[in-house]
């Protein structure tokens, strides 16, 4: 059991964490046709702009009510009403999504006051969405946002249901997986013969595809007709355990019962997810998945070599560190420097003496004899110091191609993710393997020899 501090400096020095409304931002991106809007300054917008284009490489939908110092003190119901009325004439979105930031938490705004005033002077908006979500930046972290917008998703929008449909099921995505990796989970359980409802849905909206038309608002994604629906699926399957409390909130809205997933990185992870799709749809598991699993345990065989005894550093959000500091595990590593960005359940269960909250640069003071680093981007200059393998993980990556397209979970995914991480200490270590072993045991027979 790891033992879970915090940092206390006076400054954070190459932050690892980002805000909660750039989590929250991106959770309502997985809807289809819709516009993020984020209640602040130009500023804070614009951060959170160039941060997604810079990861996902594509336009990125994303307004702001644009606040200044005369509005943020006298209040911003004028900014959100003017917004809101110009993104639905404009843009004609099915829904639009309104996250706070530090400025107008810190002002006070009462924009579920707000919204009622403005629906009340504008009829025209009564058929429009409107989902508002408290994330403050000044606490807590980006998955925490994420976690926070879905479930005001699910308690804005999901509508019980007298009854099931029969092999619907609801996905709740986590923040830690990718377009790829969701996409990976809906191709397996449409494989079990079940109709998967996935919130949100990134691999509709930025999976990297080039659009036939142009659309000022998200393109792709889970359709608000499919979030209404949720309330009627037989089970709702849970992807890291930031998204328990949207499970919750679908359970006391439309009694629809879940289970938790708290990671798909590990064989034994992964043959829980599989063994509880057989099960829920009274299916056997098709061959295509033992095929995939025989091929994930040769993997592991192969890659054990290099694994075993390697010292790793991580910095990422709590759902990731913990699915890839247990995968690690597994495979023999130590992890011996953790550090993350928001508390959570899962950080005591880390497989390490140590988590901290903390920053970039605790994270660089723990690794100095570590043999890989795993974090985002921001990373890159501390393992060019460290002279490490550097492994990048999480958002932002903006040196990379194909982020979006990134795979890690699942049989195929945490194969491909061993050869990758396999690859990067034969790379850069050339006296691990069997290979080596044949040269030490020829070098220490003739030592022997001349002596």
């Amino acid at each position: 059991m790891a033992a879970v501090s915090t940092s206390h400096k006076a400054c954070s020095v190459n932050p690892l964490k980002m805000s909660q409304p750039i989590g929250g931002a991106l959770a309502f991106m997985g809807l289809n046709n819709c516009m993020p809007l984020l209640h602040g300054s130009q500023g804070c917008t614009a951060f959170g702009l160039v941060l997604f284009v810079r990861h996902f490489r594509e336009a990125i939908p994303l307004q702001t009510t644009a606040m200044n110092e005369v509005t943020t003190i006298l209040g911003g119901i004028d900014n959100i009403e003017q917004a809101i009325l110009n993104i639905s004439k404009r843009a004609n979105p099915d829904i639009i999504g309104i996250c706070s930031t530090g400025l107008t938490e810190t002002k006070g705004d009462d924009v579920d006051g707000y919204l009622k005033l403005i629906r009340k002077k504008h009829p025209e908006l009564d058929s429009l969405p409107i989902v508002y979500v408290s994330t403050p930046d000044y606490k807590d972290a980006f998955q925490d946002g994420w976690s926070n917008a879905v479930t005001g998703m699910v308690r804005a929008l999901v509508e019980p249901a007298s009854n099931k449909i029969r092999n619907q099921v609801n996905i709740l995505a986590g923040s830690h997986l990718t377009p790829g990796d969701i996409l990976e989970l809906r191709e397996i359980v449409e494989d079990f013969g079940l109709d998967p409802i996935i919130l949100p849905d990134l691999s509709g909206s930025l999976d990297g595809h080039v659009p036939e038309n142009f659309s000022p608002t998200t393109l792709g994604g889970t359709t608000l007709a499919e979030i209404r629906a949720m309330g009627a699926s037989e089970v709702t399957l849970v992807i890291g355990e930031h998204m328990l409390a949207a499970a919750v909130e679908i359970q006391i809205r439309a009694d629809v019962p879940y289970a938790v997933f708290d990671r798909l990185l590990g064989l034994e992870a992964n043959d829980q997810f599989i063994a509880f799709l057989s099960k829920t749809s009274g299916k056997p598991v098709p061959g295509k998945y033992r095929r995939l699993r025989s091929q994930l345990l040769d993997a592991m065989l192969d890659g054990h070599f290099f694994f075993g005894g390697k010292k790793i550093a991580i910095g990422a959000e709590p759902d990731l560190l913990w699915g890839i500091s247990a995968m690690l595990a597994e495979m023999g590593c130590e992890i011996a420097a953790a550090v993350t960005t928001t508390a959570s359940p899962l950080l005591e269960r880390v497989p390490a003496r140590e988590v901290l909250i903390g920053d970039l640069e605790d994270l660089e003071m723990r690794s100095g004899e570590c043999d890989l680093l795993i974090t985002h981007s921001h990373g890159r200059q501390m393992a060019e110091r460290l002279g490490i393998p550097f492994l990048r993980m999480g958002l932002p990556i903006f040196d990379r191609l194909g982020s979006a397209h990134r795979l890690s979970v699942g049989y195929r995914g945490m194969r491909d993710l061993i050869f990758e991480i396999g690859n990067l200490f034969m790379a850069n270590d050339h006296e691990v393997g069997p290979e080596s072993w044949v040269k030490e045991r020829e070098s220490a027979g003739a030592q022997a020899a001349t002596h």
